[in-house]
């Protein structure tokens, strides 16, 4: 068997269990890993992750859904911004070509500028809140909406282009709009929508041709063990420690794209 067939389940493998520890960093850790290591085109690697995507968080889903930890209303406001901004920069990616030298280029200026503000997210998240939960929660609860369907809007233009910005960027952005909302139901909500965030995505990169099938296979057969190993190893990491790695891990994979 060729190593780099044994590499990507082994990737797969080890960003599965780094979700299933933090909740972030599928998309913004897998995406770049295909480019740099693996030297698969960008909008190869972003399709490919947003169905990767899809189906890994499906999962946490159905396990969230069971344990009443998702507000469908918040799910509900998200999706409202993010459909139509998915379908319309489906549309233009279309237009063009998607995995010529122009398209290759913003994917990956896109995707590292992303990557940098996932990890300013992941450190500043607790400290903005502690400073700005109070005023933030004061908000009119129809501005409050709003401001949701615009998250739902910009996520869904991130994640269509890089695959990155469901996980850490929309959890930060929901705890900031929604400060006395149990943290389980933030990351509950957040993965319920990026569920059909990523399929809708997934599905338009697959009809543009930007999907490698048996990359996606072997990044399941990794991923989907890591994730439940992640999740069991949870309680005895230190979340702060694994995020800082995290952010610090971002910040590289995105100075590696852009410079």
């Amino acid at each position: 068997m060729h190593v780099a067939s044994l590499l990507y389940p082994i990737s797969g493998f080890l960003i599965g269990m780094l979700v299933g520890m933090t909740g972030v960093g599928g998309g913004a850790l897998m995406t770049p890993l295909l480019i740099l290591l693996f030297g698969v085109s960008p909008a190869t690697a972003v399709g490919t992750d947003l169905l990767y995507a899809a189906i890994t968080k499906t999962a946490g889903a159905t396990i969230h859904g069971l344990t009443g930890t998702i507000d469908w209303r918040i799910v509900r406001d998200l999706a409202a911004g993010s459909m139509p901004a998915t379908a319309l920069t489906l549309f233009v990616l279309s237009r063009g070509n998607p995995a010529g030298p122009v398209a290759s280029d913003a994917i990956t200026t896109i995707l590292g500028c992303t990557l940098f503000a996932s990890a300013f997210a992941l450190v500043v998240r607790t400290h903005v809140v502690r400073r700005y939960g109070e005023r933030l929660a004061a908000l009119a609860p129809r501005r409050v909406r709003l401001l949701t369907v615009a998250t739902g809007a910009v996520l869904g233009v991130l994640v269509t282009i890089s695959s990155v910005g469901a996980g850490a960027l929309g959890a930060a952005a929901l705890v900031l709009l929604h400060p006395r909302l149990p943290i389980a139901r933030i990351v509950g909500s957040d993965i319920a929508h990026a569920v059909p965030l990523t399929l809708a995505a997934g599905i338009g990169h697959w009809l543009l041709g930007s999907i490698d099938w048996l990359l996606l296979a072997s990044l399941l057969a990794g991923s989907l063990p890591g994730i439940a190993f992640g999740s069991y190893a949870a309680i005895r990491v230190s979340d702060a420690a694994l995020r800082l790695v995290l952010a610090a891990t971002l910040v590289v994979a995105g100075s590696r794209l852009i410079f």
